[in-house]
């Protein structure tokens, strides 16, 4: 049985992309120097991949920051600003990812959002009034004859045309609509140069299929490929799908001229009913994805080959492959050397994801796969007991009640009572909680790792840290302090640390974006607080000013979506293990006279079912009311904060508003302020802090920028409930531009203040 790989991770096994980039951007290594580091790094995915005995392997998958950003570059979707800047090319396409502020020029990253139900996020192309598309530049063709010299036949992958139309941002009088001819000529050209090339297989990725299709979308995407696919003749072309199911276009597409299509075992619900119901043609192969992309749990052998033969029973010529690109899992188990065994045993990275479609492929060409040892071996793995359950947990959920979920008195009631308690400014400053990690931070907590400094000098060293941070935001002029978090190294996992049922690799890297990698926990077993987590830095940080000091935690909905979750059990029972433990936290910050707590819930949006019918049945009715549970038990006085960041939250306002906090922050600077409009529409209640400047781009924002971002901000939201703060975190920026950076919104807000009051 042969086997495909949707994509495969491109930062490397120990982030040499990420490294190299940084490099780049501060001018110490040249850009041969980083293109010859990005040609090492394909030349060692591709031969791990035809090591691992993969046939259907890709390129064009890498990326030195984002793939939809590479395709929009392919099609000259680059807008005025970033041309005008006379940049070489490379420069010009970072300029889009990260901004640009230099001799030649000042402009702002282009938007960031979540790529589907992924932490991955994509940056969005902008498409102007006179934009013309067109193909332009020879990455995928370029890279794969390098891999073609390597000796390695692979299929090029790029977002489809119908994905590309849906992604864009239109920034003028012109829509989607005006652009599907040259769209459709753009990707006749591409297949068509393919075909010169003697490529066998093309990739396009049309994930967009997956959500909700009205009789247009399907009318769309039936008049783009039926005008594309006449072009392939030697080439092969793949219609290759992942995150979802294909239901209300499946009868289309398997009616139309693929070769291949790829469909979704594992978070396609009606995939199987799809196949029992319409079938499959037998002149087409199956891409089928049986191979979680996603998660780093080892596959069920029994369930994958059983739903094989199902399939090649009905006589469907059958391609195993991942579920999506493996960019969502870490590199390899290789380098993780702290993890038990017992542990290890029941995991699967990219690497080890290989191995297991080798050893599927292997299986399911015997008659009696069930007496391999092969397969005995993981049929134990899955009948044994896994030990990873906690009566008291279990015991304390079923204790919950409806009254739980709610927090009184009602927030209009409690808002008039926390402005009188705070006594804040009109349009208060605050950031989103951390502050700049610079070296000395993280060697200090290397070195604690390490066992070479002793606690005490540790929390000595954090403590230097956090009153030069007081002092700092002091002198800038915040109006509400944060203690800067330089005891965390991720905003998850910090507090996975400090919970029961987690376990914590030691460089399991997952790309975000661009240069920025995480490292998620796994939710091993049940969740539990086992200690306060924040308490005593919050504490020393509110010892040292007479302003207020926000205690800052990380919600349950995001703990889990940033964390690989369990499979044994479902989502909702994590998400609530993890709710009461941080109720706990909350509570404990409370007591100890924390009058501001910010309980982030950035990953929101995250596992939100990509279809619209399923939003609140599979996920809202559960991860609202488990944010409710984190504070519903606070004083009225206390003021509860959240923060969510580079999502689409327009169509779900009414869900937010329904979590009950006090104030929001979310991202805005990169947006068109759409989202503004939405809670005005939406009758908003609670405060908001829309984001006044990109902390993912290291630009420094002027007081007249963000004074006219204001501006806007105030005819959409009424003024006492307007608060002035960053995007997001400034964990990743350096000291001096976060310093200027600051020191201009807060003087931004001065001048807001006092225009406001000349006014009344």
């Amino acid at each position: 049985m042969k086997t495909s790989v949707i994509g495969f991770p491109r930062i490397g096994t120990l982030r040499e992309l990420k490294f190299a980039s940084e490099k780049y951007f501060k001018k110490e290594i040249n850009s041969e120097e980083l293109l010859q580091t990005a040609e090492t790094l394909r030349k060692t995915h591709w031969n791990t991949q035809k090591n691992a005995g993969v046939d259907f392997i890709s390129s064009n998958d890498f990326s030195f920051y984002d793939m939809v950003l590479d395709t929009a570059t392919m099609l000259g979707i680059i807008p005025k600003r970033y041309r005008e800047l006379h940049l070489p090319q490379l420069d010009t396409y970072f300029a889009m990812a990260r901004g640009y502020q230099g001799e030649s020029g000042d402009v702002r990253a282009l938007a960031m959002k979540k790529w589907f139900n992924t932490n991955y996020h994509y940056i969005v192309p902008e498409i102007e009034d006179d934009t013309v598309i067109d193909l332009s530049g020879n990455k995928l063709w370029e890279e794969y004859e390098e891999a073609k010299a390597l000796g390695i036949e692979t299929k090029p992958v790029v977002v489809g045309a119908y994905t590309m139309l849906r992604l864009c941002r239109y920034t003028g009088t012109k829509k989607a609509a005006d652009y599907v001819d040259a769209i459709v000529e753009a990707y006749q050209k591409l297949i068509k140069k393919c075909e010169e090339s003697h490529i066998a297989w093309l990739q396009f990725d049309e994930p967009s299929i997956v959500q909700d299709m009205d009789k247009d979308d399907i009318k769309l995407f039936r008049k783009i490929y039926d005008a594309v696919l006449p072009c392939a003749k030697s080439c092969k072309v793949l219609l290759q799908t992942y995150f979802g199911d294909v239901r209300d276009i499946y009868q289309e597409v398997i009616r139309m001229p693929f070769a291949g299509i790829g469909l979704d075992f594992i978070e396609g619900k009606e995939t199987c009913h799809l196949i029992e119901t319409y079938g499959f043609p037998q002149d087409k192969l199956l891409f089928a994805g049986l191979v979680n992309g996603k998660n780093i749990w080892k596959n069920h052998y029994e369930k994958t080959l059983n739903m094989v033969n199902t399939l090649r029973n009905k006589g469907i010529q059958v391609v195993l492959s991942t579920s999506c690109s493996l960019l969502h899992v870490p590199y390899t188990l290789k380098n993780e050397t702290r993890l038990s065994q017992e542990y290890v045993s029941y995991f699967a990275f990219a690497e080890e994801k290989l191995v297991e479609l080798r050893e599927l492929s292997v299986l399911a060409e015997k008659e009696n796969f069930t007496s391999d040892s092969v397969f005995l071996s993981n049929y134990n793995l899955f009948t044994g007991d896994r030990n990873c359950t906690n009566e008291e947990v279990e015991k304390r959920l079923s204790l919950i009640t409806d009254d739980d979920y709610i927090r009184l008195p009602k927030r209009s009631e409690r808002q008039k009572l926390q402005k009188n308690v705070l006594n804040l400014p009109e349009f208060p400053t605050t950031t989103i909680g951390s502050f700049p990690q610079t070296k000395d931070v993280k060697a200090n907590r290397s070195a604690f790792r390490k066992d070479e400094i002793t606690e005490q000098e540790y929390v000595e060293f954090n403590k230097k840290k956090i009153a030069d941070c007081v002092a700092w935001q002091e002198e800038i002029g915040l109006d509400v302090l944060v203690h800067g978090e330089y005891e965390r190294n991720d905003m998850v996992e910090y507090f996975g640390e400090a919970l029961g049922g987690f376990l914590f690799t030691e460089k399991a890297w997952v790309q975000s974006y661009g240069t920025r990698c995480v490292k998620p926990p796994i939710i091993w077993g049940d969740v539990y607080r086992k200690m306060p987590i924040t308490v005593e830095w919050s504490v020393y940080a509110q010892s040292l000013t007479k302003k207020v000091m926000k205690g800052m935690l990380t919600g349950p909905v995001t703990i889990l979506n940033w964390s690989f979750p369990r499979e044994d059990i479902s989502i909702r029972e994590s998400i609530s293990q993890i709710a009461l433990a941080i109720r706990d936290e909350v509570l404990d910050l409370e007591t100890n006279g924390i009058q501001i707590i910010q309980i982030d819930e950035a990953a929101l949006r995250e596992k939100l079912p990509l279809r619209k019918s399923d939003w609140y049945t599979e996920y809202l009715d559960f991860a609202i009311p488990a944010f409710r549970l984190t504070h519903s038990g606070v004083k009225p006085e206390t003021q509860i904060h959240t923060h969510m960041c580079y999502s689409e939250f327009t169509d779900i306002i009414p869900a937010i508003d329904d979590m009950d906090a006090d104030v929001i922050t979310f991202e805005a600077s990169r947006s068109d302020l759409q989202i503004l409009d939405s809670l005005k529409d939406n009758h908003f209640e609670t405060e908001v802090g829309p984001g006044v400047y990109d902390i993912h781009s290291p630009r420094v924002p002027s007081v007249e920028e963000i004074e006219k971002a204001l501006e806007i901000m105030l005819t959409k939201v009424d003024r006492e409930k307007l608060w002035i703060n960053p995007d997001c975190g400034l964990k990743t920026r350096g000291v001096p531009e976060t310093d200027a950076s600051l020191g201009n919104m807060v003087e931004a807000a001065r001048k807001i203040r006092s225009k406001m009051a000349s006014e009344n």
